[in-house]
């Protein structure tokens, strides 16, 4: 495996120095997010006045990332990623701040606005991932991915223990998680002041133009990138809101949850330090549908049983498949347009995928608090939604596999 701080060409120098700040932000900025996760559901149960309701501000933290990922995308393409980062992480401040007073008045709605806010964030972390490519080189550029996916292993382990140290800080439980959101934003933003990707210049007159948005999403390599992308995130997305209220749901505790979202969030980007590697030797279209197939398993041992290892070996097959799934289709989306194409096209990737999840979100809480009137009959409904998707998604790649391959086409 190569180091990151290894002497580099003098072309990655800048890359390698950028994907390290963006590591660390994918460290500390991203640990709200397993946090808000592990609690969103349970916080919603006890404000909802209708428990199928319970996930709704995971939902909308989802919504917000959907509808802000294109606005966010041009205003990067125009001010640059430093500005665009630090407007996230103003958005993830504003949600722990309102979130937290909903919590205060008990009062759901308020509570929702903050999740909504929260979205903004979340929809900037979104673009960790292409910033890392913005001054890679070809060959660099999976790897400058993969590492800067890999600083989730630290939030993966922060996030949920913070949510140990804080859920029960307060009379009102879940206030010390939403306070914590808070800091990590306010101190985790300063790490942008060290991010060296440069503005994009002003286009000339003559300048290209790229393709259009339609002539873009019937390009069949971005047409396949963007599904495969939706459909292992929106599955992720489907079983991993579900299962902090399945594990309470069949018996088990807060930090059980809690344990099984680090193991999850670890599995989602532990494979970050070799999946550029992978991708590298045995070629993205590969690597996606291998993430295809362990998400499929992962929903085969979350349909055997509810013990706690179930729950375990699901939700860590989970992150692996999202990882290999998720990076593969970003990997095959970045290599699929020009510079010019790159606020429009990766706006629209992720107006795309985050409203793919909005949906997975949305469902989730039906299907696990209102089907069959048990967690175990929703936790089962969860996994079997499951299945149609990951047809869709292996269905596009073989036949983009089987097509000829002209160009970028």
């Amino acid at each position: 495996m190569t180091d990151l701080a290894a002497p580099a060409p003098a072309s990655d120098s800048r890359a390698r120095r950028n994907v390290i700040v963006l590591v660390l932000a994918q460290a500390v900025l991203g640990a709200q997010m397993p946090m808000i996760f592990t609690i969103g559901g349970l916080a919603g149960q006890s404000l909802a006045s209708n428990i199928c309701f319970a996930t709704l501000p995971i939902s909308l933290i989802v919504i917000g990332s959907m509808v802000t990922a294109t606005p966010i995308s041009a205003f990067m393409q125009r001010y640059g990623r430093r500005a665009g980062f630090f407007v996230g992480a103003l958005g993830g401040a504003l949600g722990g701040v309102i979130g937290a007073y909903g919590l205060y008045l008990q009062s759901f709605p308020v509570f929702l606005l903050g999740s909504f806010l929260t979205g903004v964030y979340m929809s900037a972390q979104g673009f960790y991932r292409f910033a890392a490519a913005d001054t890679a080189s070809d060959a660099f550029r999976p790897k400058a991915i993969s590492y800067v996916m890999a600083g989730g292993l630290a939030s993966a382990v922060l996030g949920p223990q913070l949510v140990k140290l804080t859920a029960d800080a307060y009379v009102i439980p879940f206030l010390g998680t939403y306070a914590a959101v808070i800091a990590v934003n306010l101190l985790g933003a300063l790490l942008f002041l060290f991010l060296d990707i440069p503005k994009p210049p002003a286009p000339s007159p003559d300048a290209p133009k790229g393709r259009t948005r339609r002539e873009l999403l019937t390009t069949p390599r971005i047409a396949v990138a963007v599904i495969c992308a939706m459909v292992s995130y929106a599955l992720m997305n489907l079983v991993m809101t579900s299962t902090p209220l399945a594990v309470v749901g069949c018996g088990f505790d807060k930090n059980n949850a809690a344990d099984v979202v680090t193991g999850h969030v670890l599995a989602m980007f532990a494979p970050s330090f070799f999946t550029g590697h992978l991708i590298a030797r045995f070629g993205v279209e590969r690597i996606v549908a291998l993430g295809l197939l362990i998400l499929g398993i992962a929903g085969g041992v979350g349909l055997a049983g509810v013990d706690l290892e179930n729950f375990f070996i699901a939700l860590i097959l989970l992150g692996i498949g999202w990882n290999f799934g998720f990076i593969g289709a970003t990997t095959m989306l970045a290599a699929a347009h020009a510079p010019e194409e790159r606020g429009k096209m990766q706006g629209l990737n992720d107006l795309i995928v985050f409203g793919g999840v909005s949906v997975a979100s949305l469902a989730s809480g039906g299907l696990m608090n209102c089907s069959g009137g048990t967690p175990q009959a929703g936790w089962i409904a969860v996994n079997m939604a499951m299945v149609p998707f990951l047809v869709l998604a292996g269905g596009a790649l073989i036949w983009l596999m089987l097509r000829p391959k002209p160009g970028l086409a």
